[in-house]
């Protein structure tokens, strides 16, 4: 007896998904919901199963992403992507990666929900223009204006070099031993001069709740973190999102952090300190294109 197709491209749905919703728990509640829709389906009448499950997925996360805005737009502080720990194999397939990436996802969050459902099927898994327009009900015409806009829109915003592996290891080796030590002037010394800092508490864990700007100011604030009056840190390197980063424990909460790296530098500090977010940190999760 064969597979049933849904559980044979479940790691794929599960990446647009999640892609397109930056949260694997809202991923798979748009997974269950493509599940319902797929078992009441007509089978002999799907041509493509991979195509038509892409686009049961691709309605259900726009309609969660929809109902979502509100939300997100009341968080408390900064909201930031649910990361998941990957292993080191993600990093191959390097687009992949980098559209998993906890700053790709970020930069992601600034498009409105057709144009990012539309970047992540064009961009990320180059769908046919047609098939993206059977997903979000648009025509193709039309989807190809927003699949330029949306580009033009990431492109703008996303990091300008990429950097390999090692490089991207050995800044965040470097990292977390400056931040289990409080060394002030590593850390300044890793940072760019235009270093932002952005951190995810939702209201639950300490965090800022505005950006950080600069290399003083953010190598100041993680400082703080290696005093000896603090609780006692641990770090361990880690793989989150297709890319090295790092797991933070400092008084029995958890923390995990992205870092984006330019020229050897530190560009961008990401920290997830939700605990609703960190719950995917123990198990790597399936991630396919």
């Amino acid at each position: 007896m064969s597979e049933d197709p849904f559980v044979t491209h479940r790691n794929l749905l599960f990446t647009v998904a999640y892609e397109m919703l930056g949260s694997a728990a809202d991923a798979e509640d748009a997974l269950q919901e493509s599940w319902l829709r797929w078992a009441g389906a007509d089978r002999s009448q799907v041509r493509d199963p991979r195509a038509y499950l892409v686009r049961i997925v691709t309605r259900q996360a726009l309609n969660r992403l929809r109902s979502l805005s509100r939300s997100r737009e009341d968080y408390v502080g900064e909201w930031l992507p649910e990361p998941l720990l990957t292993s080191p194999d993600v990093a191959e397939d390097v687009e992949l990666a980098e559209s998993v990436s906890i700053a790709m996802l970020t930069v992601l969050e600034t498009l409105g929900p057709t144009e990012r459902a539309v970047f992540v099927l064009r961009e990320v898994f180059e769908l046919p223009y047609g098939e993206i327009a059977e997903a979000v009900g648009k025509s193709a015409a039309a989807v190809r204006q927003t699949a330029r806009r949306a580009r033009e829109h990431v492109v703008a915003r996303q990091p300008r070099v990429r950097v390999s592996r090692s490089e991207q290891q050995a800044v965040v080796e470097r990292f977390l031993s400056a931040l289990r030590t409080g060394r002030l002037q590593e850390l300044m010394e890793l940072m760019a001069p235009d270093v932002v800092l952005l951190a995810d508490g939702g209201g639950i864990a300490a965090a800022v709740l505005f950006p950080v700007h600069g290399a003083l100011s953010v190598a100041e604030l993680l400082a703080r973190a290696g005093r000896p009056d603090a609780p006692e840190i641990a770090t361990t390197p880690v793989w989150l999102n297709g890319a090295p980063a790092g797991r933070i424990e400092l008084g029995g909460e958890s923390t995990a952090v992205s870092l984006t790296v330019e020229h050897g530098r530190i560009t961008r500090v990401y920290l997830m300190r939700n605990p609703h977010k960190l719950t995917r940190l123990d198990e790597p999760a399936a991630l396919t294109r």
